[in-house]
């Protein structure tokens, strides 16, 4: 599936039915959009989210370091949208996309990677590379 970005006027009166937190953010969770796969849970401004469905690039908001952040931008493991919904209430949006690489900055494929389970959390899957080699940072 190829995503389409909307037209302009479309855009505009999507994002405008969006109900943004106090913050101006709102929860977006990515799944793997051919395998159902949870990946990960971040947070979208307004401008995050417009730019996300006007290129199909996944952006996120830093709530760290205050600012926009494009998936893959550091570390190469890239989430191309395939589809945007938004929830019922209109305070989360799921995000269908095709992700390169890891989602986790653990070097995981999800971030979902501990379960609760009677023992205590139980770690469901290893890192499939470095966390360091991710983000060019010496060990």
């Amino acid at each position: 599936m190829t995503y389409q970005p909307p037209a302009p006027s479309a855009l505009s009166a999507m994002l405008d039915t969006v109900k943004f937190d106090a913050s101006g953010l709102i929860a977006a969770i990515a799944q793997q959009h051919d395998t159902g796969e949870v990946l990960m849970i971040a947070w979208m401004t307004r401008k995050a989210l417009q730019e996300t469905l006007e290129t199909g690039r996944v952006c996120y908001f830093s709530r760290s370091r205050k600012k926009l952040w494009r998936k893959g931008e550091t570390s190469g493991q890239i989430q191309y949208l395939t589809e945007a919904r938004l929830d019922c209430d209109a305070d989360a949006v799921l995000l269908l996309v095709n992700q390169i690489g890891v989602a986790c900055h653990t070097g995981r494929r999800s971030c979902f990677y501990r379960a609760f389970r009677p023992e205590g959390l139980v770690e469901l899957m290893k890192p499939e590379i470095d966390p360091n080699a991710l983000y060019g940072k010496k060990a």
